[in-house]
């Protein structure tokens, strides 16, 4: 590997160039009720990405002409912060932070039971502290235990991870320089209970056998990573119960 420019090989010996197996996850930490004044809160670090999430609402839908009469309005809003990457992010709106807010506001819209809350409206507000690939994978599973934390009622719980190809190969997670340098990246976000999809978006091109694989590989990710969302709001809940 030379200078800043892409390594010869993303898969040496077996093993990518962070030592991890194709079909390994970077460590994962998810913690619930890390913001007081938010409604619910989550925070995720997977790897060197790192997200969090702050509820706010349900709450009266202002400017009321936004209010829907029999169901809550979702507003999302991604952002990174300045030193999340090396090169500085700009700050305020761009067109990336735009597209996957929406993205973001369309997934968590399929599980939550908007007819609950009507003429009320429901903040999302996500930061990524640190960046290193799978932003917006990390940002709407914090996201998801944010609004359990908060008490909204929903359908499912729904994780999120994103599914690669590197030198030709399947791999589970990229991080930064996989993602930068690999073939193809599939973020991916399923519902524990059902199995449904509710993000699915592809960067790059894969053949339809690849697209197979990378559904069974993205499920048994999403299923491990579930078990650490349901963890992180137990342990919430024992922290409260013990104060």
């Amino acid at each position: 590997m030379g200078g800043m420019g892409a390594p010869d090989k993303l898969i040496v010996k077996g093993k990518r160039l962070d030592g991890r197996k194709l079909d390994e996850m970077r460590p994962i930490k998810i913690e619930a009720g890390v913001i007081q004044n938010a409604a619910g809160s989550a925070s995720v670090s997977m790897g060197s990405t790192s997200a969090v999430a702050a509820i706010y609402g349900p709450r009266e839908a202002l400017p009321r002409h936004i209010a829907k009469p029999d169901r809550a309005v979702i507003r999302c809003i991604y952002t990174m912060i300045a030193f999340s990457t090396p090169d500085r992010v700009r700050p305020g709106p761009s067109r990336r932070s735009h597209e996957i807010s929406k993205v973001i506001q369309d997934a968590l819209a399929s599980i939550i039971l908007l007819e609950k809350y009507p003429n009320t409206k429901i903040d999302i507000y996500i930061e990524i502290t640190n960046a290193s690939a799978g932003t917006r994978c990390a940002a709407l599973t914090a996201a998801a235990v944010a609004l359990a934390d908060a008490g909204i009622e929903m359908r499912d719980l729904i994780s999120s991870i994103a599914i690669g190809k590197i030198d030709g190969q399947l791999a589970l997670d990229l991080f930064d320089v996989e993602d930068n340098f690999g073939e193809a990246d599939l973020p991916i976000a399923i519902a524990a209970r059902t199995g449904e999809i509710s993000l699915l978006q592809m960067d790059g091109a894969l053949t339809e056998d690849e697209i197979k694989k990378a559904l069974e590989m993205a499920s048994k990710a999403c299923k491990e990573i579930n078990k650490e969302q349901i963890k992180a709001l137990k342990n919430k809940y024992k922290k409260e119960a013990a104060e």
